[in-house]
């Protein structure tokens, strides 16, 4: 089972905006070294965040393969390999569990809005072509796709189906899930805003954008709510909260690229059709920052 703060890593680009900005090794150990000296639980590489969606299928493969290299079993990786394709999302993890990763996540098929039969089909066909623990991922904000509590409870049967990261933001959920997925299915918020009050009512963990920027805070926050110190966690939180918001002023990971950036440890490349944080929301996300204590 992964708890506590798992960061959703930004893939490193060169600098610049283009169909096919430069990936930048450099930059990506710099981001995991600064996760490995900050306490955060594990690693999710390539998601949303990762841009998964404008690197090709190497290129995908290959930052996987890189971060496992990098972290050398100090915390565990978990790669994103959803896919809107089953036979992609099937070779894409067949890709991770050779690279070594710990866990696939894979989101729920975007754009082309499979029924809950559907759903539950592709999950069921990927578990059983790779033995490897897979996280369910839920996000209909993005993907235009709502993966239901009883699909779940029904995937939740698969046996190397372990948990879902559900960022739906509907607290509510977690009752639901918990009740009908039983206690050891692993239930993780996938939205930062939330996320303590998700792990308060049995959540796990949180697979964070926030913890790009504020890795050792989200790790405290985290060991704080599991731990049942909601007065402690409240406190952290509430420094973190106008980062938890300024971050998706524009599209993720346009803000956190952008923070990281100014904290030095990436270029400021990313991919079209992303484009680089829009100037006049740079004060509002800076001052953020600041409120975090991430810059002084």
């Amino acid at each position: 089972m992964f708890k506590g703060s798992l960061v959703a890593l930004v893939t490193p680009m060169k600098s610049g905006v283009g169909p096919a900005t430069e990936l930048d090794n450099a930059g990506l150990e710099r981001v995991i070294e600064f996760h490995m000296e900050n306490g955060t639980d594990g690693i999710v590489a390539v998601g949303t965040t990762g841009e998964s969606a404008t690197l090709s299928e190497e290129e995908h493969c290959g930052v996987i393969c890189r971060i496992i290299e990098m972290v050398r079993g100090r915390t565990p990786v978990i790669a994103g390999t959803g896919a809107n394709s089953t036979v992609e999302a099937i070779r894409l993890t067949r890709c991770a569990k050779e690279a070594g990763a710990d866990a696939c996540l894979l989101v729920t098929p975007y754009y082309n809005k499979p029924s809950q039969e559907g759903l539950f089909r592709h999950y069921q066909a990927v578990a059983e072509a790779v033995a490897i623990p897979q996280i369910l991922y839920n996000v209909p904000g993005r993907t235009a796709c709502d993966m239901l509590p009883e699909t779940v409870a029904r995937l939740s049967k698969v046996r190397n189906i372990i948990g879902i990261k559900e960022a739906t933001g509907d607290l509510a959920r977690v009752g639901r899930l918990r009740e009908t997925c039983g206690e050891n299915f692993m239930l993780v918020s996938g939205d930062d805003a939330s996320a303590r009050e998700f792990m308060m009512r049995g959540g796990a963990g949180v697979i964070s954008v926030t913890a790009n920027v504020a890795p050792r805070a989200m790790h405290d926050l985290c060991a704080a709510a599991l731990e049942g110190d909601g007065q402690g966690a409240a406190r952290i939180d509430e420094r973190l909260a106008d980062l938890h918001r300024t971050l998706f002023l524009e599209s993720n990971p346009i803000p956190v690229k952008w923070a990281l950036h100014r904290m030095k440890l990436i270029e400021d490349g990313i991919r079209l059709p992303l484009t680089w944080l829009t100037p006049r929301f740079e004060a509002e996300l800076e001052a953020a920052m600041r409120k975090a204590n991430i810059l002084h």
